[in-house]
């Protein structure tokens, strides 16, 4: 079986696991009064260049919903994409954590607020029947794969300032983004106005750990608590100390990002060119939307290509519904190819059959 249906399937990378073997030795001080902790705070305030709040946790989830818990009230309008992931994929933490809070999903084609619509979309300031506009939450990479670049976040980040409204990104595929566009750290984060990060770290290579970030000095008063009666402050933090430290050590979040981004790219590349094959979206980091005849989707099956069925046609493939593919760090450059020339010879057996038809 070929696996492209989500980096979360990949495994953990060698270099995490050599780290966590070695954060195993001996005896360190708990819940994050250790070595490792420290050091990581460090290095990720070296990597944005500002002195920023480091916290460690286990899940995404955990870093997105603790982030927006210190930037909204339970009264509190949390601006976000209709696909976003705290829409869609948290089961209602945002609205736990934060003791009630209102999402207010927004459309934007490839999976992109516009600065211009959330103008639009913010209301009720002051109307107490009106739950009271509190933040903004992105994602980059987007969960379509696409980017928001520092200029597109920084027009956003203008009309959150001008409501008063806190700043969030989510970066579960942070390094992807950033490798991509190019840029730093800091361009991509708090010099483009963003306030809060959740930095993704699992789907790019580690076995369990996400860090939270915190340009705003405020955002950290209260976080440690939150943290702590949310249940996600470990006991053992070097242990998600240690994995987050190698990461980022001899830029292995980036080079691990670049060959998922390669690697997609191989792919979209080769089944831009098939019949019937419509990619949905511009395919810029890990993630490949594409509408595929349903014989191909079937015969890619049977051959052991495993993959998602996606959009609201997810369950009727008669309606030739959308699939995602994705690519990790550990990416098999042999798979892409298989799956190509098994995607060629599925779209011009379908030729075939329509011309006999």
């Amino acid at each position: 079986m070929v696996n492209f249906c989500s980096d979360n399937a990949s495994g953990a990378a060698p270099e995490i696991l050599r780290a966590l073997e070695a954060a195993n030795a001996g005896w360190a001080m708990p819940y994050g009064n250790d070595d490792p902790t420290r050091r990581l705070e460090a290095r990720v305030q070296e990597i944005f260049e500002t002195q920023a709040a480091v916290f460690p946790v286990a899940t995404g989830t955990a870093a997105n919903v603790l982030c927006l818990s210190v930037m909204t009230p339970p009264y509190g309008a949390i601006y976000c994409h209709e696909m976003s992931h705290i829409n869609v994929d948290e089961c209602g933490a945002p609205e736990f954590y934060t003791g009630g809070a209102k999402l207010v999903p927004l459309a934007g084609a490839h999976a992109k607020i516009e600065a211009r619509d959330l103008e639009t979309a913010v209301s009720g300031a002051g109307d107490v029947h009106a739950a009271q506009p509190a933040a903004v939450s992105l994602t980059n990479a987007s969960e379509a794969g696409t980017l928001y670049t520092p200029e597109e976040i920084g027009a956003i980040s203008e009309v959150a300032k001008a409501h008063g409204l806190g700043l969030h990104l989510d970066g579960a595929r942070f390094a992807n983004a950033l490798v991509a566009l190019g840029c730093s750290p800091a361009d991509l984060t708090w010099k483009a106005g963003v306030a809060a990060l959740s930095l993704g770290a699992t789907k790019n290579g580690v076995l369990a750990g996400e860090a939270v970030v915190l340009f705003e000095p405020g955002l950290a008063e209260t976080f440690g608590y939150r943290r702590k009666r949310g249940g996600h402050l470990f006991s053992k933090m070097r242990f998600l100390s240690a994995q987050l430290e190698a990461y980022f050590t001899d830029d292995l979040w980036l080079r691990n990002a670049r060959h998922a981004n390669a690697m997609a790219g191989r792919l979209a590349e080769g089944m831009a060119g098939l019949s019937g094959v419509e990619l949905s979206h511009p395919v810029e980091t890990n993630q490949i939307f594409a509408r595929l005849p349903e014989a191909m989707i079937a015969g890619l099956l049977e051959r052991g290509f495993e993959f998602y069925r996606w959009g609201p046609e997810a369950n009727r493939p008669e309606d030739n519904g959308e699939v995602r593919l994705v690519t990790a760090f550990d990416t098999d450059p042999a798979h892409v190819a298989a799956f190509l020339v098994a995607a060629r010879e599925l779209a011009e057996a379908g030729d075939d059959a329509r011309r006999r038809a």
